[in-house]
């Protein structure tokens, strides 16, 4: 908890930053549009084999990897961006190596979570995570805005790469034995994945569906949100304001998940997944920042809800062998579109405007979940306890 907590202050002032060290560097759509993109990509690459290895492998000693390799990264983009010398290939680059480290983190801490903490008491456990994050990210994004406004984007990145350097530390302290494994070989335990992956019906089109939500919410959020900012409001000041809104309505979350235990875990998830559209929405139609940032503290709450529910949900109906794997498939898969969307969007604002391309991807996060509901499968992954174990 306490290495989730210091990673979290830095992540959280890192995509302000990074977007604004592209900006100060006098890139636009398009620059920030690649950035992102590379920085995406490697998890559609390496995510499946940090899946196979956190399914083969000690899953803390990845995680102390991991950060380990991230906090080297953004440390050498801080350095660049500081001395002058960042460019968007150099920045880009940066970003492929912090998102290599993050395909192996993120499958190895889904599965150590249901390796420590018995199937009842996961959701508690989720929300316990999430929380001290949740708070610290009510106000790095504001301090980010203020820092980057003031000294550049280069203090932001520094800080986010020491955390990530004591996040491994803390890290060092956590032993978990590798997980049991069979004789197979890598293939074969790839192809085992897979037919698991695939026998999911409820996992699978929540995939399919997330592909779209995700790569619709970077785009018009991740991509367009600064620009946007920076052409209509007060930049990044205000554009710390709206990521400090979102992050109050993540923590608003957790607290709901505090107390609400919903029994149709995957169904809730799917449905809050929803929210999303609106912080897109409010600025298709140009609305006061008041508003932007109303809509920004909804989907706030609406995502972490989401996030709670669906971790839950996962860890209780998947066996913690295969956990690893699933989570691979199931981040490439939401992953699979994000590069093709965030160089999409870029082209997309050479001929249309900026609005239009926002209201394109708030309408797509509503249809997407509107589909995704209407899977039958999806109703039968409830909370384990009141219902039989189902995989």
């Amino acid at each position: 908890m306490a290495a989730n907590l210091i990673s979290a202050s830095g992540s959280a002032m890192a995509p302000l930053a990074l977007a604004y060290s592209v900006i100060e560097g006098g890139g636009g759509a398009g620059s920030l549009g690649l950035v992102l993109a590379v920085n995406t990509a490697p998890t559609i690459l390496f995510l499946l084999m940090g899946g196979l290895f956190a399914d083969r492998l000690s899953r803390s000693r990845i995680l102390f990897l991991g950060n380990i390799v991230a906090a080297a990264a953004q440390g050498a983009l801080a350095v660049t961006v500081a001395t002058g010398q960042a460019t968007t290939v150099s920045i880009a680059v940066c970003g492929f190596v912090s998102g290599t480290a993050a395909s192996f983190i993120v499958p190895a801490t889904q599965g150590a979570v249901a390796q420590i903490v018995p199937e009842e008491h996961v959701q508690q456990a989720n929300v316990l995570l999430r929380l001290p994050g949740n708070t610290v990210r009510v106000l790095a994004p504001v301090v980010g805005g203020f820092i980057v406004a003031l000294s550049g984007a280069a203090w932001a990145l520094a800080w986010d790469s020491s955390t990530f350097a004591a996040a491994a530390v803390l890290l060092l302290g956590l032993r978990l034995a590798a997980p049991p494994t069979t004789a197979r070989g890598v293939l074969a335990d790839l192809r085992a994945g897979w037919t698991g992956f695939w026998s999911r019906t409820w996992l699978w089109t929540y995939t399919a569906a997330g592909t779209l939500l995700v790569a619709a919410w970077l785009a018009g959020f991740e991509l367009l949100g600064p620009l946007v900012a920076a052409r209509r409001y007060a930049g990044a000041r205000d554009w710390g304001l709206v990521q400090a809104a979102l992050s109050c309505g993540l923590l608003a979350g957790t607290l709901v998940c505090l107390r609400w235990k919903p029994y149709r875990l995957l169904a809730v998830a799917v449905a809050a997944g929803g929210g999303l559209a609106l912080p897109p929405a409010a600025m298709a139609w140009s609305m006061p920042l008041p508003l932007v940032v109303g809509a920004a503290f909804l989907a706030g709450v609406a995502l972490d809800v989401a996030v709670v529910a669906w971790n839950t949900a996962f860890q209780q109906h998947v066996p913690t062998a295969e956990q690893g794997r699933m989570s691979a498939f199931n981040g490439v898969g939401e992953r699979l579109a994000i590069p093709l969307g965030y160089l999409l969007t870029a082209l997309a604002t050479r001929v249309w405007s900026s609005q239009g391309v926002l209201l394109a991807c708030a309408a797509l996060i509503a249809t997407a979940t509107l589909l995704n509901l209407c899977v039958p499968d999806l109703y039968r992954v409830n909370r384990i306890g009141r219902d039989v174990r189902s995989a």
